[in-house]
């Protein structure tokens, strides 16, 4: 790969052009060489447009025909029975998300990614590491990448999923385990909402802890001098932002969704949708990097117009009041909001009123963090069965989606063997996309 940003050259081409070195150089090669490395100097270090991310993830494969890419002018049996919503800035998405029509102006749609995986677990491998899979290495995941390039933030773990880890693409792949994610656990729902393990067991004072955690690092100091082994410098790591959470009342009450306003919470809906993107702003206005949450299962091979507008309007509401509280407290332009899914669905409904897996093209939405509000990037073609403009690659949306958190997307990882890997291969900003 070898791709310019403005004046920034590739690392390979910036490898290939130090190795010509060797070969005998002209004045004019002397002064390209010297061009490149300042280039490369300003490659290794973006300005990030984004301090934290939160990646809302639908799991099954929403239709883009019943979301944001409805097809109102095709026939029935492709554009189903829902009818359409004008937005605010004159494009028209489902009748199932008329809130979010209301503040189309707030966020962009990507209406062309595409990818070739039919499976679920392949489609969301793609869709939570910008890698195809691969059956030599398991990659990491985007919170793993930006855990191990960024590191905690104001005693908080950089990478937090909400409730659980949903899948094991998630991980930390290749990279330490140290680097994977922590989970609360429990579902910020549920009306006695308890993150696992930020306690002190019971009958355990300060005093007493502090002696323990002092008792365990001596143990550890003396046992990591015997072994080198990642899951021991993990468990180190893991301990060490245990204490870290446990020490801080101010990261301990982060995940205390009791403190936030009753009205907020009603707002943002008291399900599932509303509660868990609730705390996800929590996490992210009090430090944590990236949080991944979850909602419902659009996996709808049947009935689909009964089934999306059963799940739609929670996250409607949800994800609207979440734009709307991330701009009213300052957090919207440093906060990137994406909302993925595995992959799209068919364009014409099937003998069951559903629709089947469709990965040739589906829709992303993306807002705040250095993304211009109000844009529709790319097409599909009339009946939503592929793209008919600017195709948009998980590489390419992951290139993006680290460009807005000032990470070099084609910088290079160790992987096992001390084999460089880099965090994306091949993969383009997305320009028009960017404020």
């Amino acid at each position: 790969m070898n791709r310019c940003y403005g004046n920034r050259i590739g690392r390979r081409g910036f490898l290939q052009a130090g190795a010509a070195g060797g070969l005998g150089l002209t004045l004019a090669d002397l002064l390209m060489l010297r061009e490149a490395r300042a280039a490369q100097k300003q490659y290794d270090f973006l300005e990030p447009k984004a301090l934290s991310l939160i990646h809302i993830f639908l799991p099954g494969g929403i239709a883009q025909q019943e979301s944001f890419d409805p097809k109102p002018y095709s026939p029935l049996e492709y554009r189903g029975e829902m009818g359409t919503v004008k937005t605010k800035t004159g494009e028209v998405f489902s009748e199932a998300i008329p809130q979010l029509a209301a503040r189309a102006d707030k966020f962009a749609v990507i209406r062309s990614m595409t990818h070739g995986e039919a499976a679920h677990e392949r489609g969301t491998h793609n869709m939570f590491t910008g890698y195809k899979p691969s059956p030599a290495l398991l990659f990491p995941s985007f919170g793993s990448v930006i855990s191990h390039e960024y590191g905690p933030r104001n005693n908080l773990p950089p990478y937090i999923c909400i409730p659980n880890v949903p899948n094991e693409y998630a991980g930390s792949g290749y990279l330490s385990s140290s680097y994977g994610p922590f989970a609360l656990g429990d579902d910020p729902q549920n009306p006695r909402f308890k993150v696992r393990d930020l306690d002190l067991a019971s009958g355990v004072d300060a005093q007493r802890f502090a002696r323990r955690k002092a008792a365990l690092e001596t143990i550890n100091t003396r046992f990591g001098s015997m072994v080198s082994a990642d899951n021991v410098g993990a468990m180190d790591t893991f301990y060490e932002r245990a204490y870290s959470l446990l020490d801080s009342p101010q990261a301990r009450e982060a995940f205390d969704i009791d403190k936030e306003d009753a009205k907020l919470r009603d707002a943002y809906g008291r399900n599932q949708a509303g509660q868990r993107m609730l705390m996800a702003r929590r996490l992210v206005e009090a430090g944590t990097r990236l949080v991944t949450l979850t909602y419902g299962s659009w996996d709808h091979h049947q009935n689909i117009t009964r089934a999306v507008k059963s799940q739609t309007p929670p996250l409607d509401q949800a994800l609207s009041v979440l734009l709307d509280d991330l701009e009213s407290r300052g957090l919207l332009d440093s906060t990137l909001v994406m909302v993925s899914s595995e992959f799209g669905r068919t364009p014409k409904i099937n003998n069951d009123a559903g629709r089947d897996h469709w990965p040739k093209v589906f829709s992303v939405m993306l807002a705040g963090g250095g993304i211009k509000g109000g844009t529709i990037y790319g097409a599909s073609d009339a009946t939503a069965t592929e793209p008919e403009t600017d195709p948009v690659s998980p590489e390419d949306l992951a290139t993006t989606m680290y460009h807005l958190l000032g990470i070099v997307a084609d910088k290079e990882l160790m992987s096992p063997g001390d084999r460089p890997v880099e965090i994306v291969d091949g993969g383009k900003v997305i320009e028009p996309l960017l404020a």
